[in-house]
């Protein structure tokens, strides 16, 4: 007998599943049909429940209820009436349910971008460090801006009208840097390096209160070791940011760079060379690293890193031991990154003891080795070995922490060179207990460098004129200072301007009219020097 019965496909599906939910089941259906259709109903059952459940889900965030279980209450109340539902609450269910599915659609397309951009570094070989380039933002800041419609520049674009529009924009940036240098002076920096296929360059940069601006660099290749040709170098790059502007060339200490800078202090008026103070202290750790107890020392931990650096599984198990700390510091300098590694390494004492004292490094054929058991003795039995350590850490420790403030490009250096080195001679001292004996070898080489290299009259201005340590109870005014600021004075300005200077550093010195203001006294450790005096009291003229 047949009979005509209407619904969805739904019900289809249950009369051949022989469900018996709201229709007969179908007697003929064969078995792999039946099988199917109950598949089909029970993977559309388990899409329901998820769906109710996140929905229930969305509906108690939007009502607030979704936060009893933090708070320790029963998200179940048996003896309450559930609250009633109107228009409104399921207006704000289906806002919640579109603003959660967007969200996750969101997560996920942002996830195809980033991989989009991933590929392109990996395909181009293009540095990680590329994404903390202060242009890398506002690039994809403009395209978002743009639209979905925004086409990418060609090879062409770039190469030709973009890069025209960009030289404009940087030369209109020279031009301001420009005014800042005729206004405060400026200093010309150089910066020799090395490429792949062993060219030399050199990088000249002008710094100034506006900031540091890359000027240009040339291939010295052929000029390196000449000073002549440095100086002439250097005298095309004074002559293109005028003279009168520039207060000093600063190079770092190699042979022709002293030859080249002492050259235009001669020829050029009022244009100071300073050696970089960075390059100064690093020669000077070189110095220190040659006295016979610091060169042992420096020699038995070089060999102890060689060895455990130098194979994988010494490395894992030292890695062990340390919960991952390394033992090799680099810093800034060479010399300075040896002695780092000796702090390192007395702080990593007891873990480097405990590691070849170990049943692991016991059983491991590096323990029968000639390279491990030297490390080894060295690290347990040398009984000079960890005090000789500490000694030369707490000597030159203090020096490295100049060598940092100095390589910052947080503040300029040459009002605080001074004052940096006498605290660092200071704390040497105390550290060594204030035995001469002790801390006499280190202060020797410590004045030979200042005397002979590092130290200059700029550093004794730099030293006066910057208001946080002038007016610091520490604040040594000796005969040195003062010369070296009349020296200064009298290289770099005219009569007329010197007599102004001098006038003005009476009222600087006794705190007269605006110097001695509430608001420049409590502003003098907050601002720069430059930024005090030209707020307080104008340019003297020195570029400080």
């Amino acid at each position: 007998m047949k009979r005509e019965i209407h619904g969805t496909i739904n019900r289809l599906k249950q009369h051949l599943a022989g469900t018996h939910k709201g229709i007969k089941p179908c007697p003929t259906v064969p078995d792999e049909v039946a099988n199917e259709c109950k598949k089909a109903l029970l993977k559309l059952q388990k899409v329901k429940t998820l769906q109710n459940a996140t929905l229930e889900e969305m509906r108690a965030v939007a009502s607030g209820n979704g936060m009893g279980n933090e708070s320790g209450t029963s998200p179940s109340r048996p003896n309450s009436y559930p609250k009633a539902r109107g228009p409104i609450d399921d207006y704000v269910s289906a806002q919640t349910s579109q603003a959660t599915l967007n969200s996750k659609w969101k997560k996920e397309e942002r996830k195809e971008v980033c991989q989009r951009i991933g590929r392109f570094f990996f395909s181009s070989g293009i540095p990680f460090n590329v994404a903390n380039d202060s242009y890398y933002l506002p690039m994809f800041e403009g395209v978002a801006n743009y639209g979905p419609s925004f086409v990418p520049p060609s090879m062409h674009e770039l190469r030709t009208w973009i890069l025209k529009d960009e030289v404009t924009n940087i030369n209109k940036m020279l031009d301001g840097h420009k005014k800042s240098w005729k206004h405060y002076g400026c200093s010309i920096m150089s910066d020799s390096w090395t490429d792949g296929r062993s060219r030399c360059f050199i990088n000249f940069l002008i710094n100034s209160p506006a900031n540091t601006f890359f000027l240009i660099s040339i291939d010295a290749s052929d000029s390196i070791k000449s000073g002549e040709m440095l100086e002439l170098h250097l005298n095309k790059i004074i002559d293109e940011v005028r003279e009168e502007n520039v207060v000093q060339i600063i190079t770092d200490n190699g042979s022709n760079f002293v030859n080249a800078g002492k050259r235009i202090m001669e020829t050029r008026s009022h244009v100071y060379w300073t050696p970089c103070a960075a390059h100064c202290i690093d020669l000077l750790l070189e110095d220190i690293g040659k006295l016979t107890l610091h060169q042992e020392t420096l020699k038995k931990a070089k060999e102890a890193m060689r060895f455990i650096y130098g194979h994988t599984w010494v490395l894992d198990l030292m890695r062990s031991f340390t919960n991952n700390h390394e033992l090799l510091r680099p810093a800034v300098t060479r010399f300075a990154t040896a002695y780092l590694t000796l702090q390192s390494i007395q702080k990593q004492k007891q873990a480097l003891r405990s590691m070849f004292s170990s049943k692991a490094w016991n059983k491991s054929t590096w323990a029968k080795k000639h390279e491990g058991v030297k490390t080894r003795a060295t690290i347990l039995f040398d009984q000079n070995f960890w005090p000789y350590i500490a000694y030369c850490v707490k000597r030159v420790t203090p020096l490295v922490s100049v060598l940092r403030e100095v390589d910052s490009e947080e503040k300029s250096c040459m009002g605080y060179m001074y004052d940096l080195m006498n605290r660092a001679k200071e704390k040497i001292a105390i550290n060594c207990g204030s035995n001469q004996i002790k801390y006499g070898p280190i202060w020797k080489r410590i004045d030979d460098r200042w005397n002979n290299q590092l130290h200059s009259p700029l550093h004794a201005a730099g030293y006066y004129l910057n208001p946080r340590l002038r007016f610091d109870e520490r604040f040594s005014n000796n005969y040195e200072i003062k010369q070296g600021l009349f020296q200064c004075m009298e290289r770099m300005l005219g009569y007329e301007e010197r007599f102004k200077v001098d006038v003005q550093l009476d009222s600087y010195d006794h705190l007269r009219g605006d110097f001695g203001s509430q608001l420049a006294m409590d502003s003098k450790k907050v601002r720069s020097p430059t930024d005090w005096w030209i707020r307080f009291g104008g340019s003297l003229g020195l570029g400080f």
